[in-house]
């Protein structure tokens, strides 16, 4: 498996963004929410991934950006859940939606939980 989380995985464009809060559908499992939508425009990658961490819960940029580098990380080391189950190319959001500091390993379980809700969630709609 390639754990890794290059460049150009890397959600960056801000037409995706915004297709993706006009058009993407929602996952929730406290505290985590992952926002998708199926996208043609990958450029040959099939997931795009970025990550955010509310200013309202975290005032610091320093707890923003730590925060932002478990969840990159917790996706880096669990993506190829998500590679398995879909076959088009999508674009993801993933937001830390607490004021609540969780620690690493109680992140890392919401995130395999998120994952297979997501896989559970679209494979129930292509039936």
């Amino acid at each position: 498996m390639n754990f890794t989380y290059p460049k150009n995985e890397k959600l960056k464009s801000k037409i995706s963004i915004g297709l993706l809060f006009t058009e993407g559908k929602s996952v929730s499992k406290y505290p985590l929410r992952l926002v998708y939508h199926c996208s043609s425009d990958n450029e040959g990658e099939k997931i795009k991934m970025g990550v955010s961490v509310s200013k309202k819960n975290f005032k610091k940029a320093v707890d923003r950006n730590y925060f932002k580098r478990v969840l990159r990380e917790t996706y880096r080391l669990n993506k190829h859940l998500l590679l398995d189950a879909i076959d088009k190319p999508h674009c993801f959001m993933l937001f830390y939606q607490t004021k609540d500091r969780l620690s690493y390993e109680e992140i890392n379980t919401k995130t395999i939980q998120l994952f297979e809700k997501f896989i559970a969630q679209t494979t129930k709609k292509e039936e």
